[in-house]
C-alpha cells in the first residue's frame, strides 16, 4: 500500500492532526493535496513565479511549524492554509510597492489554448492588468471569491476581516476593475 492510499479516506484535519503528531507521511500529503492550490493562489497575488514558488514554500514550512495553532473547529485547513499565503502575499507586496508588475503578466493560465481567439486573449490581458493594478487585498478579495470559490464567511476568516468588509471590498475591486477596463476601451465586464 502507497502513502497516498493509506491517506485517501482522511480529511483535512485528521491529515493535520497525525502530521501534527510526528507522521511526516501525513505532511507530505497536505502538501500534494494543498500546494498546487496555495501555488495558484500566490501566482494570482505576486509578482513573479518565482516569489509564488517561494511563498508557497514559505507558507508549507509555517504550516509544519504552526500545526499546533490549526484548529478545525474554527475553519477549514485550506482556508487557513490561505490565510497564511495571503499573508505572506501582502508582506511582499509591501516590499515591492511602487515596482510595476512585468507586461506579460498572466501567472493563472500557463497553458495555451490554441482556440482561443485573439479579442479573448486581449480581453484576458486586459483583465490581468486591471488585476494588477488593484491594491492586493482586493486582488485577494477576488481571487478567493472568484478564482477559488470561497464563500463571503470563508473569505472574511482568511482575510481576517467581518463578511461586511468583504462584500465592501469587492464591491470596491469590482468598481475599479470596471473603470480600469472601461479605461482600456472594454465596455462589458462582469467577474
Amino acid at each position: 500500500m502507497n502513502a497516498q492510499s493509506a491517506f485517501d479516506g482522511l480529511d483535512d484535519a485528521q491529515l493535520a492532526s497525525r502530521a501534527l503528531s510526528g507522521e511526516r507521511a501525513a505532511f507530505d500529503e497536505i502538501v500534494r493535496r494543498h500546494g498546487p492550490s496555495t501555488l495558484r493562489v500566490a501566482l494570482r497575488l505576486c509578482h513573479d513565479r518565482a516569489s509564488a514558488e517561494d511563498i508557497t514554500q514559505e507558507a508549507m514550512l509555517r504550516v509544519w511549524n504552526q500545526l499546533h495553532r490549526y484548529d478545525p473547529a474554527l475553519a477549514r485547513f485550506s482556508t487557513w492554509l490561505y490565510r497564511i499565503t495571503v499573508n505572506l502575499c501582502i508582506d511582499q507586496s509591501r516590499k515591492w510597492r511602487g515596482e510595476a508588475l512585468p507586461g506579460n503578466y498572466d501567472a493563472a493560465d500557463t497553458s495555451p489554448d490554441s482556440q482561443q481567439t485573439l479579442a479573448a486573449r486581449e480581453a484576458k490581458q486586459l483583465l490581468a492588468m486591471a488585476l494588477a493594478q488593484l491594491p492586493v487585498r482586493q486582488r485577494a478579495v477576488i481571487l478567493l471569491v472568484y478564482e477559488e470559490g470561497l464563500s463571503g464567511a470563508d473569505t472574511a476568516r482568511v482575510l481576517d476581516l467581518s463578511p461586511k468588509a468583504v462584500e465592501r471590498l469587492l464591491a470596491r475591486a469590482r468598481e475599479q476593475l470596471k473603470k480600469a477596463l472601461r479605461r482600456r476601451g472594454m465596455r462589458e465586464f462582469e467577474p
